[in-house]
């Protein structure tokens, strides 16, 4: 590559820089000194004797990094501009580049703020998951930048880097706000899509949690089989469990994770109120429990994060 076609970073060029980051065509004059407090990986660089055909620009080392430029122009924002990392939600690029150059150079902090984001709004924990909806089911993320198809690309990116404690509530959450077409055709106007394995669990998952939140123990399965004899309107109460199992059958088939409540409707007599929601409530427990076995995942205590 000439000289003449590389252009300097408007942003990110320090004239008093003591280090040339070159990615591409374009080049960045930053200082090892903050480069090197924040990773090993340049604190180690830095430290190596420079070979003496090593490229200057004004007497500084060029490093060239073989990155996306975006990616690289993103990570010095966050390590030069000090509210960059402050905003309350960040667009997932963003956290992509973090996640991949932090670990690449082991920038740690940036890259454990980024997976922060990813983990908060895709948590292990149901009291977690219950703790970002909004009334019984709505979910609107809230340190991510949102967008139609961002829950495609957290499955992406988390799958790409080996993040694997955000998949089994990132696929639940694909599959309740996604129809299958889309899962297998994205989205018009965009270049949103899941690769051919990842809309397998997806599917697979659909019809395992569909069909399985009706088996005992799990959310739904008091409306296929009733074990108390303590029903004060046996009429009533069983024609309340016959629409309610309708409604979830054909109406409502993926409010799997749906925190049942039913006293302003007065549905049922206040004993089978009663079992309704300790039965919904420890389903749900349990079907949280087993949710990554819905999608060819290994058990929660097994699920690591490769970084």
């Amino acid at each position: 590559m000439s000289s003449s076609s590389i252009t300097r970073s408007e942003l990110f060029w320090y004239e008093d820089g003591s280090v040339v980051l070159q990615v591409q065509d374009t080049q960045f004059r930053v200082f090892w000194g903050i480069l090197c407090h924040q990773s090993s990986f340049f604190r180690d660089m830095q430290s190596l004797p420079q070979p003496l055909d090593q490229p200057t620009v004004d007497g500084c080392p060029v490093v060239v990094l073989y990155d996306d430029l975006a990616d690289v122009e993103t990570l010095l924002k966050a390590l030069y501009i000090p509210t960059f990392l402050a905003a309350p939600e960040l667009p997932l690029p963003v956290i992509g580049a973090l996640i991949r150059l932090g670990r690449k150079y082991d920038f740690h902090d940036l890259l454990h703020s980024a997976l922060a984001r990813l983990i908060f709004e895709n948590p292990t924990t149901l009291e977690e998951h219950d703790a970002l909806l909004i009334g019984k089911t709505a979910y609107k993320p809230t340190r991510i930048v949102t967008y139609r198809g961002l829950l495609m690309d957290i499955i992406t990116l988390a799958r790409e880097n080996n993040i694997l404690t955000v998949l089994p509530c990132a696929y639940y959450r694909a599959v309740t706000h996604y129809s299958p077409k889309e899962l297998f055709d994205g989205f018009e106007k965009t270049s949103v899509s899941l690769a051919p394995a990842e809309q397998r669990q997806c599917i697979l998952g659909r019809d395992s949690l569909i069909k399985g939140r009706f088996e005992p123990r799990y959310t739904l399965g008091w409306l296929k089989k009733w074990d108390f004899t303590d029903c004060s309107s046996p009429t009533k109460c069983s024609q309340a469990r016959s629409a309610r199992l309708h409604f979830y059958m054909e109406c409502n088939p993926l409010w799997i994770l749906h925190r049942y409540k039913s006293q302003e409707k007065n549905l049922f007599c206040s004993e089978c109120e009663r079992h309704t929601n300790d039965l919904t409530t420890s389903g749900r427990k349990k079907l949280w429990e087993d949710l990554p076995g819905f999608f060819e995942l290994p058990p929660w205590n097994e699920l690591n994060n490769d970084l």
